[in-house]
């Protein structure tokens, strides 16, 4: 089973007061001495994700990420766009402890990945789910097996994996491939069997690099609905994404990269930076003027 700290966001600690030291009585008229006031303590509680100033270099000269800054907060659903070469899967990689940063800070859920040693990085990526563009199923396994076999890893009894699996199916719309391998499968289906399994368990974080990178334009609306439902139910979805239409639909959280940086941050966003109209900027303009 997957050791609670993992992934535990931190809570405020209970600090105990002093104690007089025995056999000393307090004089009449003694004044306490003021106690020194404790930091403000941060509340991550709804931070799921937090990079702070993070850079990572690939030998001389290569520059995967540099100096990267943002936050997602729980229940986000963020995409990652940018050229190839630009940071996405330096990110994605970062965050399943693939790589480690040259430099800064990675927390998730409160926990800085750097304290998760090298032995307990399999029980972190138990609560992270990760979606790959080649889907990476397990082809002499049939469907529910595939799926199944993300919660044997977690500890989970057949017991569980019996009364889980259904809703999963369902969600999924995979309910009539249950016994399918995935060589009868199309690539939305085998997408699909992908996006079950990385979230057979819940996890609070899911991770989609490409996830539509080798679908039509039709499979693709399926995936991404898919995901949407998936983050409506309560996890945070970090896509990374090629796939300006996709992106431009959506219409959320965008962080744009380029050359291993963060050029753009923006809320409701659309796969390339856009000029305001001119009733755009009139709108915004007597905004900040109030």
């Amino acid at each position: 089973m997957t050791p609670p700290e993992i992934l535990t966001a931190p809570g405020n600690d209970r600090r105990t007061r002093d104690l007089p030291h025995a056999g000393r009585e307090r004089r009449r008229g003694d004044r306490p001495k003021p106690r020194p006031l404790a930091p403000p303590q941060r509340d991550d509680r709804d931070t799921v994700v937090e990079f702070r100033g993070v850079s990572k270099l690939y030998g001389p000269g290569g520059i995967g990420l540099e100096r990267a800054t943002f936050a997602v907060r729980r229940q986000e659903m963020v995409f990652l766009v940018g050229p190839t070469g630009s940071g996405k899967s330096t990110i994605m990689r970062l965050l399943i402890k693939e790589l480690e940063p040259t430099d800064g800070r990675i927390r998730v859920a409160g926990r800085d990945l750097a304290e998760i040693t090298h032995k307990k990085v399999p029980y972190y990526r138990r609560n992270v789910g990760v979606v790959f563009q080649d889907f990476k199923l397990l082809p002499t396994r049939t469907v529910y097996d595939n799926i199944a076999y993300a919660l044997q890893v977690t500890g989970a009894s057949r017991k569980q994996i019996r009364a889980t699996l259904p809703d999963i199916l369902r969600l999924t719309g995979l309910s009539t491939k249950l016994h399918n391998y995935p060589h009868q499968l199309s690539g939305g289906e085998q997408q699909r069997v992908a996006v079950a399994r990385a979230f057979a368990s819940h996890p609070p974080l899911l991770l989609a690099d490409e996830p539509t990178g080798n679908l039509d334009p039709e499979t693709s609306i399926g995936i991404m609905q898919l995901l949407y439902r998936i983050n409506r139910a309560g996890t945070t979805v970090i896509v990374a994404s090629h796939d300006n239409e996709m992106v431009d639909r959506m219409r959320r959280r965008v962080i744009e990269l380029k050359r291993g940086r963060i050029v753009r941050d923006e809320a409701s966003g659309f796969y390339g930076a856009r000029e305001e109209n001119t009733d755009e900027l009139g709108a915004r303009l007597k905004q900040e003027a109030t």
